[in-house]
Order: structure tokens, then C-alpha cells, then sequence
């Protein structure tokens, strides 16, 4: 089971939010909207994505990465190494 299992239906509500708002954002492109307008949309799905990410990566962090960590050794070390490189793109993204 991943970690996030108890919180998919909430995450799954936030993509289909998202996935609205990308929708949105092309139909105000085809229609020519303002620039202005266009950019504060892409903003607030950037940041709906971003709040699934945190909520993806908590997670992870509070199941997989702790199991592992309980279980220590290569396991423990891999699950470390793998959430250090999720949130090394995060940040970048």
C-alpha cells in the first residue's frame, strides 16, 4: 500500500481542480485573453499542483520513508536517498 492511500480521494479531488484550471487557462488562450489574466491562472494551478506535490511527498515521508527508516540498513538508506532527490526537484521545479 503507498502512503498516500488515505488521502487519494482528496488528492484525486485536487487534480480534477487542477485539471479544470489547465482547461481554463487554454480556452483563455483560444479566446485571446490577456496576458495578465492568463498568468494568474497558470500561477493558481502551479500552486494546486504544488499543494498535491507536498501532500504526495508528506506522505511519503510519514509511511515509506518511516518504515524504512525502522527497518534500517540499505533499505533505510535507498528510501533516505530517494525523498532527498524528490524534494531536490520540487524545489528546482
Amino acid at each position: 500500500m503507498h502512503g498516500y492511500a488515505d488521502n487519494k480521494t482528496a488528492l484525486l479531488k485536487r487534480l480534477r481542480r487542477a485539471e479544470g484550471q489547465v482547461h481554463g487557462i487554454a480556452r483563455m488562450v483560444e479566446s485571446d485573453e490577456y496576458c495578465i489574466d492568463i498568468l494568474t491562472q497558470v500561477s493558481a494551478a502551479t500552486k494546486a499542483l504544488e499543494a498535491v506535490a507536498l501532500s504526495l511527498l508528506g506522505d511519503h515521508l510519514s509511511h515509506c520513508v518511516a518504515e524504512a527508516t525502522a527497518q534500517g540498513g540499505p533499505v533505510a538508506e535507498e528510501k533516505i536517498r530517494e525523498a532527498n532527490a524528490a524534494i531536490a526537484r520540487l524545489v528546482r521545479s
